[in-house]
């Protein structure tokens, strides 16, 4: 389905295009955001002001980054939902959270600038945006422009994995989204997905295999930096603090998990990426939500991951982080396990096959022990508060 704005003509005028892809990420992003504002209006949003306007300003420009067939376009959305973020990150205030959200906005405008570099590039060689007649002309590019098409191509790479995440781009991520309000978080779970997103979209449309003298552009690069990405964030999990901090972790994780399948380019790995993607997001967001009711349940101990008195509704939020537990591991039934098995039969016959089953395994048994301990110290090992008073 192609809608042409102001009913010009493509490759002239603005389009958006919903494809099973779009579709996919927009479903998505549309159930994430219910289970957000429903948790949101339990007081999240009262703590700062525009929650609300803010939030359906994220929504838009995750949306329209999803549905544009223009790379201008795609700048322009990546804008959008970069300015509610940033509203969104500071909302409620607090020294940590400004001190992570100064962090964020910095290492963002960085990526907004060489985005518009790249886009002005291709234009200036190519005289077009659309990613659909990129994808032509890109295809026909004379040796003489060669050099510059590639460096546009890597620019937008170096922009895309800013925004999902990506070694070594990836430091901003973990404050940022450990000291923002659960229900941003929880929206922000998807908002890594647009850089991934982008990668697949744009480098197998443009720089596919059918690109000419630019195909595969990224072939070398991607999936050892998401092996790399997948591991570093895992060890980010094993030595986390508290629950919050984890599960930002989790995030960088599992977006190297999902950017190891677009890295490995067969049909299959796609789609166990693709599989992978909403099951990774949707666990990511609730081990979020469940971090705040924990924390609120804690009191002065909050999420840290040391021993407290026991908490009220104890065994309902143990079971939930138990299930939410088993889902992020990859343990069977739930849905992580299909995309970690899907993912392990993608990678045989591949170069990388050794890589990739050893690291997704050991990362897999890694997330298992560090749950386990979270899950031990946030529940099991508890306290009375008279403890300290019998034992003076």
């Amino acid at each position: 389905l192609v809608y042409q704005l102001g009913n010009w003509v493509a490759p002239y005028g603005i389009v958006l295009v919903v494809d099973r892809l779009a579709a996919w990420l927009l479903l998505t992003t549309a159930l994430l955001a219910v289970f957000a504002l429903l948790y949101a209006i339990r007081g999240s949003d009262t703590q700062g002001r525009h929650f609300h306007v803010l939030f359906q300003l994220q929504l838009f420009g995750l949306n329209g980054a999803f549905l544009t067939g223009d790379l201008f376009n795609l700048f322009v959305f990546f804008e959008i939902l970069l300015l509610a973020s940033y509203g969104l990150l500071l909302h409620g205030g607090g020294r940590q959270r400004v001190k992570a959200g100064l962090h964020f906005v910095v290492i963002n405008l960085v990526g907004s600038t060489l985005f518009l570099f790249a886009v002005g590039t291709l234009y200036g060689v190519t005289g077009t945006l659309n990613m659909a007649d990129l994808a032509v002309k890109l295809a026909a590019t004379p040796p003489d422009n060669l050099a510059l098409v590639q460096s546009a191509g890597l620019l937008l790479f170096a922009v895309f994995a800013l925004k999902a995440a990506l070694l070594p781009l990836y430091l901003w991520l973990p404050a940022a989204y450990a000291h923002t309000s659960a229900p941003v978080a929880a929206l922000f779970a998807i908002m890594t997905k647009v850089g991934a997103y982008s990668i697949l979209r744009v480098y197998t449309l443009m720089f596919g295999g059918d690109a000419g003298p630019v195909a595969n552009l990224l072939d070398p690069w991607l999936a050892p930096l998401a092996l790399a990405t997948l591991t570093l964030g895992m060890l980010g999990v094993v030595a986390s603090t508290a629950l919050r901090q984890q599960a930002a972790y989790l995030v960088v994780a599992s977006i190297g998990s999902l950017l190891l399948a677009f890295g490995l380019g067969s049909t299959d790995a796609i789609a166990a990426g693709l599989y992978y993607l909403p099951h990774s997001t949707f666990a990511a967001a609730a081990l979020f939500l469940l971090a705040d009711s924990i924390s609120r349940a804690r009191g002065e101990f909050a999420d840290r991951f040391e021993s407290g008195p026991e908490m009220p509704g104890a065994r309902v939020l143990g079971g939930l982080f138990f299930v939410a537990a088993v889902a992020i591991a990859g343990l069977p039934p739930l849905s992580g396990f299909l995309g970690k098995f899907m993912l392990l039969k993608a990678a045989l016959g591949s170069p990388l096959m050794p890589w990739v089953w050893s690291v997704v395994l050991l990362t897999g048994l890694l997330s298992m022990i560090a749950l386990a301990r979270s899950g031990s110290l946030l529940f099991y090992r508890t306290h009375s508060p008279y403890d300290s008073t019998r034992a003076s």
